[in-house]
C-alpha cells in the first residue's frame, strides 16, 4: 500500500502506527535477550526516521506539478542526513576487546529500523513490513541457526615450568592437533617460579562447554596456574 506525497492527518497517523509497531516487534526480542538497543531505542529511532519522511513529504510541493518533474527532485536529502546521524549512533554501539568486536548487530538492527521507518513514513507501508518480517525472522529465527554454528573459542592458559626453568614448555604436544597453541607471554611469579601464558584455540558452538578432557590432560605434565575462557 503506497500512501499519497501530501499526506492527510490520518495518513501520517497510519505511518506512524505502523513504524511503531514495526520497530516494537524488533525492538521486544532484542530486549528479551538483553542487548543495549532494546524496545524504547529502536522505537525512538524508527519514529525518528519516519517523522523526517514524513516532513520530506510535506515540505515537497506537489502544487502543478507533473509525474516526470519528480525525477529532477532531489527529495532525499533529509532522510539520507538521518541514515548518515544513525551510522554515528551505531558506531558508538560498538565495541573493541582485542581481537573481539561486539555490538555489531545492535548497529545493524538501528540502521535497519530506520530504514523500516523511512520506508513507513514515506507511505510504503508494504515494504516497511516486508522489511519487519525479514529483520524479525534474521534476528529471532536465525539466532537458533547462528547459536549451533562451530566458531574458534579460546581460552588463555597459565603454567608453571617444570623444574622452574625459563623457556617455553611443549603445550601442543600435549593437548593434540585437536587445538592451536599460541605463546603469549613468560612472567616470573613471586615465589620465584616462572610462569608461561598460551592461548589455546578449538573449533566447537558457542554453547558448548569447554572440552572435559582438556585441563586433565595438560594437569598430567604441568602445574595449571589459571585456565581462563576468552
Amino acid at each position: 500500500m503506497t500512501m499519497p506525497l501530501n499526506p492527510s492527518w490520518e495518513d501520517i497517523a497510519v505511518r506512524l502506527l505502523f513504524t511503531v509497531a514495526a520497530a516494537a516487534i524488533i525492538g521486544i526480542d532484542r530486549e528479551a535477550r538483553g542487548h543495549a538497543a532494546g524496545l524504547r531505542t529502536t522505537i525512538l529511532v524508527g519514529l525518528a526516521a519516519a517523522v523526517a519522511m514524513i516532513q520530506a513529504n510535506i515540505l515537497l510541493s506537489v502544487t502543478g506539478k507533473t509525474a516526470a518533474s519528480f525525477s529532477d527532485m532531489d527529495v532525499m536529502r533529509l532522510p539520507l542526513g538521518i541514515l548518515t546521524g544513525v551510522g554515528f549512533i551505531g558506531g558508538g554501539a560498538i565495541l573493541r576487546r582485542g581481537d573481539l568486536l561486539s555490538g555489531v548487530t545492535t548497529a545493524a538492527t538501528l540502521w535497519a529500523v530506520t530504514v523500516i521507518g523511512l520506508c513507513m513514513g514515506g507511505g510504503q507501508i508494504g515494504l516497511g513490513c516486508a522489511a519487519t518480517a525479514i529483520g524479525f525472522a534474521t534476528l529471532a529465527a536465525l539466532k537458533l541457526i547462528d547459536d549451533h554454528i562451530p566458531r574458534v573459542q579460546r581460552a588463555h592458559l597459565a603454567i608453571e615450568n617444570a623444574g622452574g626453568e625459563v623457556g617455553i614448555p611443549d603445550i601442543a604436544g600435549v593437548v593434540g592437533d585437536d587445538y592451536q597453541t599460541r605463546f603469549l607471554k613468560q612472567r616470573r611469579a613471586s615465589e620465584g617460579a616462572w610462569v608461561s601464558v598460551f592461548e589455546i584455540r578449538w573449533w566447537e558452538i558457542s554453547t558448548a562447554a569447554p572440552p572435559p578432557g582438556l585441563l586433565p590432560r595438560i594437569e598430567e605434565r604441568f602445574r595449571v596456574r589459571s585456565f581462563e575462557l576468552v
